[in-house]
């Protein structure tokens, strides 16, 4: 049996708050604080910086939540191999995800996983901002980059497929691009930050400087952008394989990708023991996205690229 100043301590990171942490245990938010100050005394070390607005760990608390989130979840594996119960993932499960991925790849799939794992509560956060695990509180985030973050438990779920595309109506008006010189002379379109591209083509490695023709921090509005006909896109497959399905756009030099190192992560800090809830939702995602994600499945993914 752990202190339950500890389980206080982590309940109230969890939740976000002090008000928020009494009523999951039921006890005022006068008690969570006193207890919480009794818990800092005793280990002669300020956990948390209270504002008007907000909680933030200090270091020290930083330190102590994630050893005890181990710890929590230790216990709870070893009672049940004890007890021979069957392992049952539980608790709130907080997940980060980019705003448009989250929206078109995981949020119509989550009916299925919380059907299957009926004592979890999830929270999902979407932003295209980098989110950092610590800070925002959260259990899990899906990364889309070639470098998914130092020192964390990183799972490539699959390769990000990225192609050149634009809208029918703008290769009418400006002509089809068949080489990179040629696709230095278009209107380039990428959020900020996108710009250069490196692309891979038959000749190896290829770069394509310039600025937005549109100038944006959203990708979605690049992806408006291109299928309404102002200009050419470097494009997730995740993102625009319906509108190539549907011929609302097109693919431009099919022989030019952008560079393979690109993944889809999930990542989460190290633990010996993760809990149930993040290893069974991972579980989850590698079922939807490996060995080959829903957006390659269509007819304008050819049969041998796989992932």
């Amino acid at each position: 049996m752990m202190d339950p100043d500890y389980d206080l301590f982590v309940t109230i990171v969890d939740e976000g708050g002090m008000a928020a942490a009494g009523r999951r245990l039921n006890i005022s938010p006068a008690m969570v604080s006193k207890r919480l100050v009794r818990l800092e005394e005793r280990l002669g070390t300020r956990l948390i910086h209270r504002t008007t607005r907000r909680l933030a760990l200090t270091p020290a608390g930083e330190r102590l939540h994630e050893d005890l989130r181990g710890i929590m979840a230790a216990l709870d594996e070893a009672e049940r191999r004890v007890s021979g119960a069957s392992a049952e993932a539980a608790g709130t499960l907080r997940v980060s995800a980019p705003t448009s991925f989250g929206r078109m790849h995981v949020a119509p799939h989550l009916a299925r996983f919380l059907e299957a794992h009926p004592k979890v509560r999830m929270q999902i956060d979407l932003s295209d901002d980098y989110a950092d695990l610590l800070a925002t509180r959260a259990d899990l985030a899906i990364r889309i980059s070639a470098d998914p973050g130092p020192g964390l438990a990183a799972h490539r779920l699959a390769t990000n497929r990225r192609v050149l595309c634009a809208a029918p109506g703008y290769l009418e008006r400006f002509g089809v691009p068949a080489t990179i010189s040629d696709l230095r002379k278009h209107r380039l379109l990428a959020a900020d930050g996108q710009l250069p591209w490196r692309l891979i083509g038959p000749r190896g490695a290829a770069t394509v400087e310039g600025s937005s023709h549109v100038r944006t921090n959203s990708s979605e509005m690049v992806r408006e952008l291109a299928l309404s006909g102002v200009g050419i896109a470097l494009r997730s497959l995740w993102d625009v394989s319906d509108a190539l399905e549907s011929g609302d756009i097109r693919q431009i030099m099919p022989d030019h990708e952008g560079s393979a190192d690109v993944g889809l992560y999930a990542v989460h800090l190290p633990q010996n023991v993760p809990p149930l809830a993040i290893t069974r939702f991972i579980d989850f995602l590698v079922g939807l996205y490996a060995p080959r994600p829903p957006w390659e499945r269509s007819a304008i993914a050819p049969a041998e690229k796989q992932l």
